[in-house]
């Protein structure tokens, strides 16, 4: 039997996974790749979700996002994202230790990124998640899992989360 999460991130960035089975599907046998170098690309904003918090359940835990160049740019300028624009979800467990919340394990790393070529049915966006600190892939299907919720979003390019100033 196949359960799905969902993941809310910083200012809504969506992202559900499936889990007890991976099975990409599609417009397009492309694939987002796993974002090797996201950590030295702009850290947008950070958020967690606390028990008590009424999506605890899905989305608890440390929630950072991240912009390549190309994304960044779109960002802080209000134009529409270009090719090559990648952004990066990462949730990672919170932990209390001394009276501080610090980060545990990687939940799931999202991943956004822009091909208008490649992924004309969902915007020009490409949708994928990977699991822990691993880089198995648990999207099912980025159409209905992802871009379900990211289709209103349209005065965004689709992109729930902002630049903070």
């Amino acid at each position: 039997m196949k359960k799905s999460i969902v993941f809310l991130g910083v200012g809504g960035f969506l992202l559900s996974i499936s889990l007890g089975g991976i099975a990409l599907s599609g417009e397009s046998s492309q694939k987002v790749n796993y974002p090797k170098d996201y950590r030295s690309w702009t850290h947008v904003k950070s958020m967690v979700i606390q028990q008590g918090h009424p999506l605890f359940e899905a989305f608890g835990g440390i929630h950072h996002i991240y912009a390549n160049e190309k994304a960044l740019e779109a960002m802080t300028s209000g134009k529409s994202y270009p090719d090559g624009a990648i952004l990066v979800f990462d949730l990672l467990e919170a932990k209390v230790e001394n009276n501080a919340i610090v980060e545990g394990p990687r939940k799931v790393l999202g991943v956004m990124e822009k091909n208008t070529k490649s992924f004309t049915e969902t915007g020009g966006w490409g949708f994928e998640a990977f699991k822990d600190d691993t880089q198995e892939r648990v999207v099912k299907d980025p159409k209905g899992e992802c871009f379900s919720c990211h289709a209103s979003q349209t005065k965004t390019d689709f992109v729930f989360s902002s630049y903070r100033k």
